[in-house]
């Protein structure tokens, strides 16, 4: 099962980005897709989550700013952020969870310039 993860870049402050995670099967498969950042020198944290039954959940950092979505024909989830701010600057991952394993997908650099 592979993850590809992608739609990062820089960006001003305020500005929106949307980031990609294409599976390599259906997303329907596993029981949540979430993404999460890693910001350097700091722990890795979960932005937002959707499960299968499409419920979602959010950091509250990131609440009525970012939004996950998904395209089951696709295979893949969205992260849409907007009003980025500087804090916002961290490598992005998505990861699939089963009731076997999670699956890491590599991630993608975001950079919000203030």
């Amino acid at each position: 099962v592979q993850l590809q993860a992608s739609g990062g870049g820089l960006v001003q402050a305020g500005g929106s980005l949307r980031l990609s995670c294409a599976a390599s099967r259906s997303i329907l498969s596993f029981n949540t897709v979430g993404w999460y950042r890693q910001a350097p020198g700091m722990e890795r944290e979960l932005v937002a989550g959707i499960t299968r039954n499409g419920s979602t959940n959010y950091a509250d950092s990131v609440k009525g700013r970012f939004t996950i979505s998904r395209d089951n024909v696709k295979r893949t989830v969205y992260l849409q952020m907007n009003s980025l701010r500087p804090d916002g600057t961290a490598v992005y991952h998505c990861k699939g969870i089963t009731i076997i394993k999670d699956y890491w997908g590599q991630g993608t650099e975001v950079t919000v310039s203030s």
